[in-house]
């Protein structure tokens, strides 16, 4: 390797560290440190949610993130409300196909 890749290489991988590095101290005084993703899990698993992942269109998302943000909450609990309303409600009676 030349001399030239291999500062090049440091510079990048300074480059990296910067950008990976966070938020300095100075401008997160006071504020709560977010847990990690394995403690988010355990806490998670400890309030009962289970991540569950499905498919919707796009303009069912953008509604859904609109109604959140209008209600000033999680997009989480604004799906958990709308399936607890939508799964109490009496059902219809299907129809059978013949």
């Amino acid at each position: 390797m030349k001399l030239t890749d291999l500062h090049k290489n440091a510079a990048l991988k300074a480059e990296n560290a910067v950008r990976h590095g966070g938020v300095s101290d100075r401008y997160g005084k006071g504020v709560a440190q977010m847990p990690d993703r394995k403690e988010q899990r355990r806490l998670d698993a400890a309030a009962g949610l289970v991540p569950f992942a499905c498919k919707l269109h796009g303009d069912l998302v953008k509604q859904l993130r609109d109604r959140a943000e209008a209600a000033g909450e999680d997009i989480n609990q604004t799906v958990d409300a709308l399936l607890r309303a939508a799964l109490t409600a009496p059902a219809d009676k299907p129809s059978k196909k013949k």
